[in-house]
């Protein structure tokens, strides 16, 4: 059995193997991103939403560089609302200004009744190409 080709941002390796799961995990060219949170430096919960929301998307696009890749990358995303109605105008705000112009890639939102603390959650796939 292959060992997994496992990606770990800059900075927040402890916060991971604490939880014991990986950042993201490569498989060919795809890129398995574990859903990312807004959270502050000590893994709390950033209480501002906008600001959580603004942090999940730094945190999205740390491990994307660390993979080699950006948002341009991303084929399919998942986000998780802990009250979509009331929390759909800002991250869609957030989400406009991190993906770009069109063509954009799949979205499937959920709401959920918890997420450890969080408000906001925000997992991809993406398709890095290896260099060379």
């Amino acid at each position: 059995m292959n060992k997994r080709d496992v990606i770990f941002p800059p900075g927040r390796q402890a916060l991971y193997e604490k939880h014991r799961y990986s950042a993201a995990v490569r498989s060919g060219d795809l890129l398995f991103v574990s859903g990312q949170v807004g959270s502050r430096e000590d893994g709390s919960p950033e209480p501002d939403f906008e600001k959580q929301v603004r942090l999940a998307f730094d945190r999205l696009n740390a491990v994307l560089k660390a993979a080699g890749g950006s948002f341009d990358d991303v084929v399919d995303v998942t986000t998780f609302h802990t009250d979509p109605e009331r929390q759909f105008e800002t991250v869609m705000a957030v989400k406009n200004e991190a993906i770009g112009a069109a063509p954009y890639p799949t979205w499937t939102a959920v709401g959920v009744t918890w997420l450890a603390g969080f408000d906001f959650e925000i997992k991809v796939i993406a398709r890095i190409p290896a260099a060379g």
